[in-house]
C-alpha cells in the first residue's frame, strides 16, 4: 500500500487531513457562535454580516486567498504584530488551516443556522420560564437539538477544507512538507509529463476522503437525530 503513491504524496495527504482537522476544530465555535447569532437576534447589520459570512462562497477563491496575503502576511496589516507574538501565518501549515477554515466557514454557519433555527423557540422559553440563563438554555436546549446541523456543517467545512486550492496557494504558496496539501500536489503531479497515474491515484484517494467524511457524517447524524427523537418521546 505504500508503494501506491509517491512518499511526497503522501505527505501531501498527511498534510491535507492535519490542515483539515485544525481549520475544523478552530472554526467550529465561531461558526456557531455566528450562527446562532444570525438565527436568534435581530440587530443593525445583520444582512451584512451575514453578507460578509458568505462572501467566499462567491469570490474568486484567489481573492480570497489575497485579502489573506494582505491581512495575515509578513507585510500584511496585522501580520507584523502577530509575528512579534509568535503567530506566523504566511508560508506556514497554519496559513493553510487560515485559508480552509475560512472558505469552509460559510458552509458551516449555513448548516449549522437552518439547524438552528428548526429548534422550536417554546422549548427554549420554557426553559426560561424556569430560570435558566441565556447561556444555559442553549447549552442545554438549542444546542443538542441542533447538534446534527452542527455536526453536518464540521463534516462540510473538513471536506471543504480538504479540497480548498486557490485561496491556499495564492497565500501560502505550495511548499512541499509545509504548505502543499493534496490538492495543490495534484496541480503540481499534472505539470510534470508521465505522472497521470500518480495524478490518478491522488485524486482516488481525494474522493475517497471526501465521500468517507460524507457518509460518516449522515450515518452520525441519524443515530443523533434518532436519539433526540427518543428523548422527545
Amino acid at each position: 500500500m505504500a508503494d501506491w503513491l509517491t512518499p511526497e504524496a503522501w505527505q501531501a495527504v498527511r498534510l491535507s487531513l492535519w490542515v483539515a482537522v485544525w481549520a475544523t476544530v478552530c472554526s467550529l465555535p465561531v461558526a456557531i457562535a455566528v450562527a446562532w447569532l444570525l438565527a436568534r437576534r435581530a440587530f443593525w447589520g445583520k444582512q451584512v454580516l451575514n453578507g460578509l459570512v458568505h462572501l467566499p462562497l462567491i469570490l474568486p477563491p484567489v481573492v480570497t486567498g489575497y485579502v489573506l496575503l494582505v491581512t495575515f502576511g509578513k507585510r500584511g496589516l496585522v501580520g507584523p504584530a502577530l509575528a512579534d507574538i509568535g503567530v506566523v501565518f504566511s508560508f506556514r501549515w497554519t496559513g493553510a488551516a487560515l485559508a480552509a477554515a475560512v472558505m469552509g466557514f460559510p458552509l458551516m454557519v449555513r448548516a449549522i443556522r437552518l439547524s438552528i433555527e428548526a429548534v422550536d423557540l417554546r422549548l427554549e422559553d420554557a426553559a426560561r420560564t424556569l430560570g435558566a440563563s441565556g447561556a444555559w438554555v442553549f447549552a442545554t436546549v438549542t444546542l443538542p437539538l441542533a447538534l446534527p446541523g452542527v455536526l453536518a456543517g464540521a463534516v462540510l467545512g473538513f471536506a471543504k477544507a480538504l479540497g480548498e486550492f486557490g485561496a491556499t496557494i495564492t497565500f501560502v504558496s505550495a511548499i512541499p512538507g509545509e504548505t502543499q496539501t493534496l490538492p495543490s500536489a495534484i496541480y503540481a503531479a499534472l505539470q510534470v509529463p508521465g505522472q497521470d497515474a500518480v495524478v490518478a491515484r491522488m485524486v482516488a484517494v481525494s474522493v475517497v476522503l471526501a465521500m468517507g467524511a460524507l457518509v460518516a457524517s449522515e450515518l452520525l447524524a441519524r443515530t443523533l437525530r434518532r436519539r433526540i427523537e427518543g428523548r422527545d418521546a
